[in-house]
Parts: C-alpha cells; structure tokens; sequence
C-alpha cells in the first residue's frame, strides 16, 4: 500500500459525502415541492430515493471510519508533511459554505454577464454576490491546492451539479460556463432553491 495517498483517500471521502449530501438535499427539496403540490406519486418517489441514497451515505461514511482506522489523525499528519502538504485534519460538517449556496448566485452571475463567460468573470462575480455569506474557512487555502481558495473549489463542484441537473450547458467549450433555458426558469422560480 502506498500510506502517501492515505489522506488524499481521506480527502475524497470528505467530498464524496458533501456531494451525496447535496443530493440528499435535492431529492428532498424535489419531494417537498411536489408534496405541496400535491403531487403524492412524485413525493412517495423521492422519499424513496432519499432513503436510499441516506443508506448509501452510511455505508460511505462506515467506509471513510474503516480507511481512518488504517491511518490514524496523527499519521496522516506526518504521511502529509512527508509529502510536502500541511494538514490540519478534517474539516468539520457545517464550517464550509454548502455547494447549493452556490446555485442562485452563479445562475445570477451568468445572467448578469448575458448567459455565458469564462469561468474567472463568473466567480469574480459569484464572490461579490456571496461576499456575506462566505465564512473565512471559505477563504483558507486547499491542502492539495494552496493557490485555490475552498469556496473556489465549491463553486466548480457547485457548478458540476449543475450541469447534471440542466441549469447549466453540458456542451461548453473548455472554461465557459453557458446558462440553459432550464437555468434561466431556475433564476426566475424562487421555489426551485
């Protein structure tokens, strides 16, 4: 085994339980709007796929448990100081801006910038609109990328969901980050966030 990519395991699982957790968020989001309008067929459908999806997490997050035991916090420490990278352990559910924060504003951002630019207009943008809302654990550096702010790297995750729900262009060139008409809807359709 290569202990060197012990915490970058450790990091991905970090991210695969924040993405799972957006997804949990939207399925439920996606039952209540249906719910209200009486929509029973739908909602009854979304809890389902909520329920499983949470079950997924579980068995993610015993996972992340298991691969911990196989490196103790104080070992992964020195396996990233031995690697060049400072660690400061986990970072705690809650002390990041969560990636759907992100939707509205980069939805805005487009609008604002005629549907499509290049992806350093729109975050220069996004961080003026969430200046407020972004803690300063959203400013402190990445581990893997000292260079990139987290809430940076959020708002691609951000962005990436997006795609795959249709707010956003999938065929993009490389860099340029196109509204679609579902994401125009989206901005204008307070219930969908």
């Amino acid at each position: 085994m290569n202990d060197n990519n012990m915490p970058n395991v450790l990091a991905a699982f970090e991210i695969l339980l924040e993405e799972i957790e957006a997804e949990v968020d939207l399925v439920n989001k996606t039952g209540a709007h249906a719910f209200a309008a009486g929509d029973h067929e739908r909602a009854r459908t979304a809890l389902d796929r909520a329920r499983q999806i949470t079950a997924f997490r579980d068995k993610v997050a015993l996972l992340r448990t298991e691969w911990e035991h196989l490196a103790p916090e104080r070992q992964v420490g020195q396996l990233m100081a031995d690697v060049g990278r400072p660690y400061a352990g986990r970072l705690r559910k809650g002390l990041r801006t969560r990636e759907a924060a992100f939707y509205r504003p980069i939805l805005q951002a487009l609008d604002e910038l005629g549907g499509s630019a290049n992806i350093r207009r729109v975050l220069a943008r996004v961080e003026e609109l969430m200046r407020a809302q972004l803690s300063p654990v959203d400013y402190e550096p990445l581990n893997s990328d000292p260079d990139t702010p987290r809430w940076f790297n959020t708002a691609q995750w951000a962005r990436n969901a997006m795609v795959k729900q249709g707010l956003l262009k999938s065929d993009s060139p490389r860099g340029l980050w196109e509204l679609s008409e579902a994401g125009r809807h989206a901005l204008h359709s307070p219930e969908l966030f």
